[in-house]
This record gives C-alpha cells, structure tokens and sequence, in this order.
C-alpha cells in the first residue's frame, strides 16, 4: 500500500485562546487562504488532495466546514484555511485513507477519495486552543523550521486556530533591557539556558544554567518571524507575549527607589524580582516591550501576562506575604517551610483589583485594540490565595471583553470555573493540561472527554466560553488522546465509542478487524479511562514511576497505579498476539511498544517494594533476586524502546545539533540532560520531567537505584542512613548530567521478539508483597 510517512519530534508551543472577532489574518481576502491551506495540504497528504477544489467563506460566527464533490473529485469548504485543513484531514481519515501524529503519517496515496455528501461540520467553539508556556522548555528548544512546520500543519490538521507562540522573544527582552542600562555580562547572567526559558520568563527563576548563547536568541527571533507568518497565513490567531512585571535583579539594583518585591525562592531557587504595576516605570517597560516586539514581529491581538505563576501577589506593603506565606500547591511545594502571613482582606481585594487594572492598562496604552490573556492555572494550584473573593477581585476592572482566561486544568482542577462564575464575564477558554513536564504514562481519559466537551459547550452557566484547548507541558506521546480531543471540539467524536475507535484503528493501521477492535478497547479501558496521572507526585517526589524517582527506602507506601494492570495486560497480549497481521504497520508497533514498557515498568515499581522490604527484614536472597528481575526487565525495556523517535540520545543529538560552536553545543547538551533528571533548584523538581526513554533506563534510573539498594542491602537490619545515601545520589545525578558520554539511538531489530520476551519476563516476575 502506497504510503507516506514521517517521523517527527520535540513539540512545543504553548497554548491558545478565543475572541469574538475573526482572525486578522482572512481579512485580506481568500484567496491568499486557500494557497496556505493548498500548501498545507501538500505537505500533509502529498499529491493526495492535489485536484480538491477549495473554498473559503469567512465571516461565520463558528467555524465550519463541508466536503462535497462529483465525477471523481472533491469539493472543501469553510471559514478558514484551518477549517479547509481539518476538514480535509477529518474527511481522509473517515475513509481510512490517511492519519496524522507526532508519532508518524500513514498517508495513501493510491485509489480515489470518496466525494463528500456536502453536509456541513460546524464546531460549538469559536475557538480551539492550544499549547502550554512550558512546552517550549519540555519539547521546542531545539526545534528549526522544518519542525515548527510540520506542527503548525498538525494544528491545522486537528483544527486548531489559537495556539501561544512564544519562541523568539529573548531577542525582544534582550533589546529591552539594554535600552533600561544593563550590561553584557548582566544580561549574561540574567537569561536562562534554553530547556529553562518558560520558567524564567514567568519570573520563577532568573540565571538558571546561564548563559544563554547569542546565536540562540537570534536563531530563535529568525524562527519566530516564520511562525508567525504561518500561522497568520492560515488564519491562525497566535496569543504573544507581554510583560508581566518580572525585572533582572541587576535591573532592582540599577533601580532602588522603584517598588520593587523580592519574591519568594520558587522550588528552591534563589529569589526573582517583581515590579509594582503601580510604579510609573511598569508602564514604561510594558510600553517599550510592545513597541519593540511589534517592531519585530509584527502586530497582534491577544498578548498573555501571567504575573503569578506559582508565585503569590504581593498585598502588604513591605511584600513579605509574597516572600514568605507557603505557596498552596502542597504536592510538590514543600521544599521550604513557611510561616502563616496575615492579609487583610479588603487591602488584599483592593490590591488585586489594582494589579489587574494596572496590568491590563500597560498593555493597551501601547495595543489599544489588545486583549489581555492570561492563564488560569494558579487559581486552582493555590486555591487558598486565589479563593472566588480574589479572583473576582483580580479581574474586576478590566473591561470584559478585554481580558481572556485560559483555564487550562479542568482535568485536575475541574471546579476552578464554577468557582470564579464562570469569570464573571469575561471570555474564557477551557481545556486539559494532560501531559506534565512531557513525561509519558500512557494515560487519558477518553469517556470523560466525551461527556465533559459537549456538556461545557452546552452549559447555560458557562458564561463568555469562547473555546477549547489543549495545553500540554510537553509532546510527542498519547497521540490517541488528542485526537479524541479535537474531534469533540469539533462535534465529530459523537460516534459510539466502539465505532470511534474502530475508525481511529481503520486511519491509524490501514485496517481493524472484530479481534483488534477489541484489544484496543481493552486498552482504552485498562489505560486511557485515567484522567490525571497522580503517582507523578508522591511524597512531594516527582518521576512518572517509583522507578523514575528519586530512591527512598519509603517505597512500601507507594500507591497502586491508576488504571486497571489485568486488563492492561490482557491488551498488550492481545494486541501481541495480533503482530502477524499488524506487525508491518509502524504505528501499531509504535502503539504497543508504549503499551508494553507501560506494563513492563509498573511491573518494576511492584518490584522495587519487593527489594527494599526484603533487605531491611535481613532477607538478602528476596532482595538480590527482586534486583535479578528488575535489571533484566530494565534493560529489556529499554532496548526494545530504540523503536520510538525520541530518545535520550536523540533528545542529546537535537541540543547538540543546535549549537553554532562547540561551547554553545556542550552547554545545550547540559541543559538537555539537566531537564530530564535533575531539573534544578532545591526543592523536588528532580524527576518532573522524567521520560520512558531508551537511555534513560539502561543509564540513569537502573544505576541509581542500583547504587541505593546497595547500601539498603549493605545496612540490612542496622540504621540505614538515609540522607547521606540520598546526598551522595545526588551528586551520582549531578555527575552524570556533567559526564561527557556519547548515547546512541539503537532499534530492536525484531521489536515483536522483544516485546514477547518483555511479557514473559511479567508473567514470571516476583510478586508485590514479600
């Protein structure tokens, strides 16, 4: 079967938002639309659509589309270039003629595409959102052009038309601050490495893995310029950067009669500077960076500020609160004890109201027309601060129809929204964060986005909703879940379940058949019926398993996995079993790969806990044989994950790739293998990002632990001396990260064989409990 397929990686771009007016970039007529769109197509699907006749009709209220056609070609119509793109896509895919995915294209290019009946798919969201601030750190550091095309083009293949577009911006704040009397070698120690610039400019930290090369910043502005030419092409909407009040500490020095917070030390970093709004120079440096940034980039619409991002608002007058009262997240921040601030609640109201009045305002003094965005994630993760009083106090006096709300953690938070009443009238966006720190669980939760979309969409409370999104901290893994997504926003997810599937499995391996249909709804029942997967934090630990984090002799309190393991492993036997007749189609060999080392993993989790309890009870032999299954199946796993496109080795390569001289390679390539182990600071980031990665497996988490149950078994039933174990594991991490090792991406030749082996491994592996 004739077939195009790509491999792509690292993704990124942050989020997305809605409007009430239609894009800028279709004002200019349809016929530039429909030449972006022909090229979009061209680039997704080849030849394949070379003759559709397309059309785009802008000016409805949502958007739409309609595939029709007869004597043996199609018709595609629509609002927008995207709507043109999605509604091709969806009409390939429903043929089973074509499937889009970070993971790869199954695209056939041979026999006729089925005319369209010409009725028309209208989506209940005027907008469909996408991309988190932090996927530019977990996925798109080291991502070119080639790359970002090939992603706008999945934006516009899952009809996506509001995605944050935050590359380039160092270029802008660099200019900026030159302007404001820093040196070179302040600037030099005030951005942050590459994999660390979501944190910095959300002002959570400052000089992290510093510098940050010169020829990054200006590749990255050269990038910027590109996407957003794109995406305006496609009648894309980009939400942009502004400022939000964080300023260098050289900056506060240069500056000391300014109001100027010392905020708290995020995660156990050191401390960031916050600018009052009330300070005439906010305004002069908001003003500046929008004036500077349209210079460079060119005019937009909606401009996001997030002020506190995991950080608290500083009410009294000498900011203390902000420096010292405890963030309310307390699964991960606990790194630093905290004392109980009093806040007087009317000062805490009118202090609020002024922030965002005064943030608003810096925007439009520059962008009249601009709409203000921001996300509301912190209104969930510190629920006790940004209690209902506060947030409509927060948003109170910017006018409504000029502020927009992300409210992106409906999957965690889900009552954030119900909360703040519907945000008290101003346009706002909901959706799913999904994936924290790119990590890769295989987890979802298909039957709840199929009664939660179309309920949001229908809700008579929900106020302005003006869209969905998705908001990933990372990419690259759980492709099924997107695709679920972005067919509910756009009404098309309504099928059956089962016939849902069917028609996924149909587009993604070229065929299904009764006994496939059944194994992938055993694996959605196993593994995507998950919504949030909460062992990524335990303990204030973080790592995507038990066998991901940080080693502790605690690990008997570990909780069981989410999910349902029996049928988890029922569907990867089956799906196994199905290999004859599937086994030629990458993206199944993909898709049951992650099953497997999903299966295989937790399967090292249980037999962790068997290893530590043996050795502290004195049991060597439990212990040493525990530790015999579980190197074999690491080793095993990782190996057979050589099948996937990323690896720490191609994760290592990308960083290396994008240096312009051997320091600036070398520093990329710190800052890669710093994000996916130790992260940095001193609190318990170690792990967040932690991935399910050939690399990963063989030489970081198996020689950890190992060197952990060493000294568990070495101390036996005596005092085991846990903090020195830990301090000197510590610095095992901080060598490795610094370790000059060249890691290779190495396939399986036989990936069935070795997932066979894997299961059988499962099957005979100790038990849980002792």
């Amino acid at each position: 079967m004739p077939m195009k397929a790509s491999l792509n990686r690292r993704q990124a771009i942050s989020l997305a938002a809605a409007a009430f007016v239609a894009s800028p970039a279709l004002a200019a007529g349809s016929t530039d639309g429909v030449a972006a769109a022909r090229a979009s197509l061209k680039r997704l699907f080849g030849r394949r659509l070379a003759g559709a006749h397309l059309t785009v009709t802008p000016g409805a209220e949502r958007s739409w589309y309609a595939i029709g056609g007869k004597g043996g070609a199609i018709s595609i119509s629509g609002d927008s270039p995207v709507a043109l793109v999605r509604g091709a896509y969806a009409h390939l895919r429903q043929a089973g003629l074509a499937h889009v995915s970070w993971e790869g294209d199954r695209v056939v290019q041979a026999g006729a595409v089925p005319a369209g009946a010409g009725a028309r798919v209208e989506t209940p969201f005027r907008h469909r959102a996408y991309l988190n601030t932090c996927t530019y750190g977990y996925t798109t550091p080291w991502w070119g052009w080639g790359r970002w095309t090939r992603e706008i083009d999945w934006m516009a293949a899952h009809g996506i038309d509001m995605p944050l577009a935050m590359e380039g911006q160092e270029y802008v704040w660099r200019a900026l601050w030159r302007e404001f009397g820093l040196s070179e070698a302040e600037l030099a120690d005030y951005f942050s490495g590459p994999a660390f610039t979501p944190w910095h400019r959300m002002g959570n930290i400052e000089g992290y893995k510093a510098p940050l090369p010169t020829a990054w910043i200006d590749k990255k502005k050269d990038l910027q310029v590109k996407i957003l030419g794109r995406m305006r092409s496609l009648g894309m909407t980009p939400i942009l950067p502004a400022f939000g009040g964080y300023v260098p500490k050289a900056f506060a020095e240069k500056n000391p009669k300014a109001r100027i917070y010392r905020m708290r030390p995020w995660e156990g970093f050191h401390e960031t500077y916050w600018l009052d709004p009330a300070d005439p120079l906010f305004a002069k440096i908001a003003a500046r960076f929008l004036a500077l940034y349209t210079e460079t980039f060119g005019a937009g619409t909606y401009y996001l500020a997030d002020s506190f991002n995991e950080m608290l608002p500083p009410i009294n007058a000498d900011g203390a609160d902000a420096r010292d009262a405890a963030y309310g997240d307390g699964t991960a921040n606990t790194a630093v004890t905290k004392t109980k601030v009093e806040v007087d609640p009317a000062l805490k109201a009118q202090r609020l109201a002024a922030y965002g009045k005064a943030i608003y305002d810096s925007i439009r003094q520059t962008r009249p027309d601009a709409v203000w965005v921001m996300q509301g994630w912190l209104f969930g993760a510190d629920s006790h601060f940004w209690d209902p009083a506060a947030i409509s106090a927060y948003l109170s006096l910017v006018p409504d129809d000029k502020l927009m709300i992300l409210d992106i953690g409906n999957d965690r938070y889900p009552n954030v929204w119900k909360n703040a009443k519907a945000f008290g009238g101003k346009p706002w966006i909901y959706g799913y964060v999904h994936n924290y720190g790119g990590s890769n669980p295989v987890y979802g939760d298909l039957g709840f986005y199929r009664q939660d979309i179309p309920a949001i969409a229908a809700n008579p409370d929900a106020g302005k909703l003006a869209g969905f999104g998705m908001f990933p901290e990372g990419l690259h893994n759980n492709s099924i879940v997107y695709e679920a997504v972005y067919d509910l926003a756009w009404s098309e997810g309504q099928a059956s379940p089962a016939t849902w599937l069917t028609r996924y499995a149909r587009a993604r391996y070229g065929k299904t058949s009764p006994a496939l249909d059944a194994a992938l709804g055993q694996l959605v029942e196993a593994a995507f019926s998950t919504r949030y997967w909460s062992p990524r934090w335990w303990k204030s630990k973080a790592g995507a398993y038990l066998f991901f984090k940080r080693p502790t002799a605690t690990v008997g309190d570990f909780p069981q996995h989410p999910g349902d393991r029996a049928k988890l492993e029922a569907a990867v036997k089956a799906l196994t079993a199905l290999a004859p007749t599937y086994g030629q189609e990458p993206l199944f060999v993909l898709d049951l790969t992650d099953a497997t080392r999903h299966l295989a993993t937790m399967k090292i989790d249980d037999l962790l806990q068997v290893a530590v309890a043996a050795y502290r009870r004195g049991d060597t032999a439990a212990g040493d044989a525990a530790r015999v299954e579980i190197e074999a199946l690491a080793l095993s796993i990782d190996k057979l994950l050589g099948v996937q496109p990323d690896t720490l080795a191609t994760w290592i390569d990308e960083a290396r790739a994008y240096g312009d001289t051997p320091a600036d390679a070398a520093a990329y390539v710190a800052n890669a293998k710093a994000q996916v182990t130790i992260w940095g600071g001193e609190g318990n980031l170690n792990d967040y990002a932690s991935k399910a990665w050939q690399g990963l497996y063989k030489s970081f988490y198996l020689p950890r632990w190992s060197r952990f149950l060493d000294a568990l078994k070495a101390a036996g039933t005596g005092t085991f001396d846990e903090v020195t174990v830990t301090r000197g594991g510590v610095a095992w991490e901080r060598a490795w990260v610094e370790a000059e090792v060249a890691y290779r991406r190495e396939k399986p030749a036989d990936p069935i064989g070795e997932i066979k082996t894997l299961i059988a491994r499962i099957d005979r592996g100790g038990e849980k409990t002792p």
